[in-house]
């Protein structure tokens, strides 16, 4: 595994900040760590200004996050300048960095269940900062926000116990015992290529383009569409050598539904098999996604199952036996994948401590 991502990769910020758009990160950053001094920082890879943690140099501290962001789009604002921030919040994850005014807020519950609350009504309303600052710019109706995540919820270990813990990039903080977080009843949580595991809330508010209160549920999105999305709706030509993982979404986002993606996702993860009897849903190596079916197989695909997941999100009926030749066609694609794999990481990529090691 590189210590850090390639600096000549293609980036979200570098393609905008061409286009004359303000560029800001601010939050969890994780291309790299804090513990590896002479990684890159964020601005190589074409953000303007940071405020960042889990990264080499000065760690913001985490709650400054929606602050800074605020600074920014108040700046762009006074400039005239398009902005685009990411604004990667550090909850809800361990270590669980508490609030007094936010434990009292939750003062009725249960102490994990407590801590969690409030570090999720911390984060809601330091989002909802955010928003009150572009309806009072009135930047509102001409600005995308999109809220997601990166996995689905942790677990701690059954019968964990809450203890506190440290991480060198956030400081002290609750451990994973106060882990509560739902994945409405799909299998598996993070780590898990189910469903419950790479399934992750997403909702997008742009006034005037995107209806309110509508739910898509036949669009298959994945974070790796944002890239073509963004640069269609900021007028980006992408470079014809560049090949993009995912496709632009903006037809969906605008309700123009289409029956499914055509271009197929995968995903890879080091998993046991047969299932550890603690973690049953995770024993799930390799999956690929094309249209409404889903393969899911071992690491060496000894075994496999086959979802339509459209119509079961929750992954409750395997159709391998129904759909035999599905199986044969998603299997090629999975294999054809693999073949495109590096078999080890390109570019400066390794942090000069390695040679140490």
């Amino acid at each position: 595994m590189p210590d850090w991502l390639d600096t000549e990769a293609p980036t979200i910020p570098k393609f905008l900040k061409k286009a004359g758009y303000v560029t800001a990160h601010f939050g969890k950053w994780h291309l790299a760590n804090n513990m590896i001094p002479d990684s890159p920082l964020p601005n190589v890879y074409g953000y303007d200004t940071y405020g960042a943690f889990n990264c080499a140099g000065e760690q913001m501290p985490v709650h400054e996050d929606a602050d800074n962001a605020i600074k920014v789009i108040k700046k762009s604002k006074r400039e005239g300048k398009p902005f685009f921030i990411n604004l990667w919040l550090h909850e809800p994850h361990t270590p669980f960095h508490t609030v007094p005014k936010y434990r009292w807020r939750f003062r009725d519950l249960e102490e994990t269940d407590n801590i969690y609350a409030s570090v999720l009504s911390h984060a809601d309303d330091r989002i909802g900062e955010v928003l009150d600052t572009l309806d009072r710019l009135d930047l509102t109706e001409n600005t995308l926000v999109i809220f997601s995540s990166d996995n689905g919820p942790a677990r701690g270990r059954k019968n964990a116990k809450l203890t506190l813990m440290h991480d060198t990039a956030t400081g002290a903080g609750y451990s994973s015992a106060a882990s509560k977080g739902i994945t409405g009843g799909r299998k598996g949580y993070k780590a898990a290529l189910f469903e419950g595991g790479i399934g992750v809330p997403f909702i997008a508010r742009w006034p005037g383009k995107i209806a309110a209160g509508k739910v898509d549920k036949t669009t298959m999105l994945s974070a790796v569409d944002l890239l073509p999305t963004f640069c269609e709706i900021a007028g980006v030509q992408l470079p014809a050598s560049y090949r993009p993982d995912g496709v632009s979404q903006v037809a969906a986002l605008m309700g123009h539904v289409k029956a499914n993606r055509d271009k197929p996702l995968f995903w890879k993860s080091g998993a046991r098999w047969p299932a550890v009897k603690a973690k049953p849903d995770h024993w799930v190596s390799y999956a690929v996604v094309v249209q409404n079916w889903k393969l899911v197989t071992s690491q060496k695909s000894e075994y496999v199952e086959l979802y339509d997941i459209v119509a079961d999100p929750f992954e409750k009926k395997d159709l391998k036996e129904a759909q035999p030749e599905v199986v044969k066609q998603l299997l090629k694609k999975l294999e054809d994948w693999k073949a495109t794999l590096p078999t080890k990481p390109k570019g400066k990529v390794f942090s000069a401590e390695r040679a140490q090691l």
